[in-house]
Formats: structure tokens, C-alpha cells, sequence
């Protein structure tokens, strides 16, 4: 069992892990990303899992990297990091993941959460990478990920000055997609989990993947791999049971296959 998560299945096909280190306000030391990379390889891994959902607490998603771990590291340290490992593994995860977001997100805590493909936020979220302030930059996706996200004016403001943005800035800029009262985040997150636990999951997939290309690819190889992905679908059992449930107006049995 992990000492630094709680893992729960509230919904049938929905997974919730959330981060519990209160003592340090969910700081990512690399036990903790160590056992949250492995909990995303067996929901990778577990047919019965469609949807996950990333939480933290009230107070903290997670408030960045653990300083006391970090200096304690020296360059050699750094330069042999397995928390590289752990966070290539997360980035690696291909069911659709979603943030619940309260508190602060920054630092590592706003680099994690954007590795979620949606993000609902509680009106007291501060999503910021603070690096700066310590004399660092970002260094696990945040001045990749946060410039694709909300352009490269906020991006640059954020990273180089090290302040934070509420959580209504965040939705403004596209960050976010949702915002909500505290007590209602995870609830909101759970959801929509749930409503993409009902969808096909090879089509949910391959969407995901789809969707994902348009940021690192140009506009006629995504459209490609969009084209090849659609036409893989319509040989699946899913799409057959798809068009049958609609004209016999009930709702899907999706298998997966």
C-alpha cells in the first residue's frame, strides 16, 4: 500500500488517488512520485479502470517540489535524479486523467496538474511556478506545458516573476476548464470521470491521443492521425454497439473492443 496517497474507485470505471503529505503540503518528494507513477501503471494496466481523478487536499493540490529533499541533493544528485523516471512514467499515462485543483498548485503541484487533460479548480486555486524565487527554473514540463496552455505573455510572467494567478485567471486563460466551490471540486471531477467511463475506451483514447498531437505537430500530420485513428474505430465492436444503441434509443454497452 502507498504511505503517501489514498487510492479509492467511488464510481464504477473511475479511480480517485489523492496526495497526502499534510505535513508538507503535498510537496512531491520522489517517494511520493514514486508510488503515484506506479498507482497510473496499475490503472494503465487494470481494463476496469476508464477514468482517473488526481486530487490533493483543501489547503494544497500540491505546493510545489520538496525543498528539504532538493537540498540535500548536490549536481551529481540532480544529474542522476530518478525522479525524472517517475515523472516520464506519469506523463506516459494514456486514459484520461483529471485535477481536481484546491489550494495551492505551484511549482511541481501546477507541473503535475497539468499533466492531467482536464483540470477542475476550487475558487481558492493558486496555480504559479515559484522556481525563480529560489534561484531555478522549472524543470518537470512547467515552462513547456504552461506556455501551450495560456500563451506565451502570462507564461513568461509567471515563470520569470514567480508569481501566482488565482484560480479564475487560470479558467481565463485556458489553464483551467471548470471552477467551482471548494467543497464541490472533487465532486465536479469525479463527474465527468464518470461520464467518460461510459464512453468507449478505445474511442476515448485514441481521441486523447488525437487531441494531444495538435500540440506537438503540425496541422496536416495531425489531421493524419486523426483520419488514421477514426478509420481504426469504425472497425470496432464499440462503434457497431454504439450505432445500434442509438437507433434502439438505449444506452451503450461499450466492452472495449
Amino acid at each position: 500500500m502507498p504511505h503517501t496517497l489514498s487510492v479509492d474507485a467511488p464510481e464504477q470505471g473511475v479511480r480517485l488517488i489523492t496526495l497526502q503529505r499534510p505535513e508538507a503540503l503535498n510537496a512531491l518528494n520522489t517517494q511520493l512520485l514514486d508510488e503515484l507513477a506506479a498507482e497510473l501503471a496499475l490503472a494503465e494496466q487494470d481494463a476496469e479502470t476508464r477514468a482517473v481523478v488526481l486530487t490533493g487536499s483543501r489547503k494544497a493540490f500540491a505546493a510545489g517540489a520538496d525543498i528539504k529533499e532538493m537540498a540535500e541533493r548536490d549536481l551529481v544528485g540532480i544529474l542522476e535524479d530518478p525522479r525524472v523516471a517517475h515523472w516520464q512514467r506519469i506523463a506516459a499515462f494514456s486514459k484520461p486523467l483529471i485535477a481536481a485543483v484546491n489550494g495551492f498548485c505551484l511549482g511541481g503541484g501546477c507541473e503535475l496538474a497539468m499533466h492531467a487533460d482536464i483540470l477542475i479548480a476550487g475558487e481558492d486555486a493558486r496555480f504559479g511556478q515559484p522556481e525563480i524565487n529560489l534561484g531555478i527554473m522549472p524543470g518537470a514540463g512547467g515552462t513547456q506545458r504552461l506556455l501551450r496552455a495560456v500563451g506565451k505573455s502570462l507564461a513568461m510572467q509567471m515563470v520569470l516573476s514567480g508569481q501566482a494567478i488565482d484560480a479564475r485567471h487560470a479558467q481565463r486563460a485556458g489553464l483551467v476548464s471548470e471552477v467551482t466551490l471548494p467543497e464541490l471540486t472533487i465532486e465536479r471531477a469525479l463527474a465527468i470521470a464518470r461520464v467518460i467511463a461510459q464512453k468507449a475506451p478505445l474511442a476515448v483514447r485514441l481521441a486523447k491521443e488525437a487531441l494531444l498531437k495538435a500540440e506537438d505537430t503540425d496541422l496536416a500530420s495531425g489531421l493524419r492521425f486523426e483520419r488514421h485513428a477514426f478509420t481504426v474505430l469504425a472497425g470496432t465492436a464499440d462503434r457497431a454497439e454504439g450505432i445500434r444503441a442509438f437507433q434502439e434509443k438505449r444506452r451503450p454497452e461499450f466492452t472495449g473492443r
